[in-house]
């Protein structure tokens, strides 16, 4: 699956990269900046999940989605402010903490941990399918293909880790009338 999205990331920097560059219109401005928020938003989140869980396995999934969201951020804020785009505020980073001394009524499960991670990959695998699709300059749509590709590959990661843990919420099966049940 990498492969294949490498080969269309590299197709569209061949394709793309001499294209004249047309301004951007609201659409993809607004784009921007509504990624930039969620990640600015999640990072943070991301943190308190680290500072809450103990479970080795969830912690790895976690610092490697933080680090993904920081690393998307980093190249959507260099290619706003590139543009002219005005970043909205970002909340503050948490320090770091001791997990055993949070009380259990005041943190998360490591189950709750992991949807709530999983929710928020699939709602930004969503805005980059969104932005993309609403997209007119091809420099741009690299950047979302790049995006989105990272985080889908990322959101197959932690679906391992949470069918394997038993985490996953999985909606009842939908048996047709007149089907028997297997």
């Amino acid at each position: 699956m990498a492969n294949i999205l490498e080969a269309l990331v590299d197709f569209m920097k061949k394709t793309y990269d001499d294209e004249p560059k047309a301004p951007l219109h609201v659409g993809e401005v607004m784009g921007c900046w509504l990624y930039y928020t969620a990640l600015a938003e999640e990072i943070p989140a991301l943190e308190i999940c680290l500072n809450t869980t103990i479970d080795d396995e969830l912690s790895v999934i976690v610092k490697e989605g933080k680090d993904l969201g920081e690393s998307q951020l980093n190249r959507l804020e260099a290619f706003m402010l590139e543009e002219g785009i005005p970043l909205p505020r970002a909340d503050a980073h948490k320090p770091k903490s001791d997990p055993n001394a949070v009380p259990s009524g005041a943190k998360s499960t490591d189950s709750e941990i992991a949807n709530l991670l999983g929710v928020k990959v699939a709602s930004n695998i969503v805005m980059c399918a969104t932005n993309l699709s609403q997209c007119i300059r091809g420099d741009l749509e690299k950047i979302w293909v790049e995006l989105q590709s990272e985080k889908m590959l990322y959101g197959s990661k932690l679906k391992m880790v949470m069918r394997k843990r038993g985490w996953i919420k999985v909606p009842p099966y939908y048996t047709p009338p007149g089907r028997e049940e297997s």
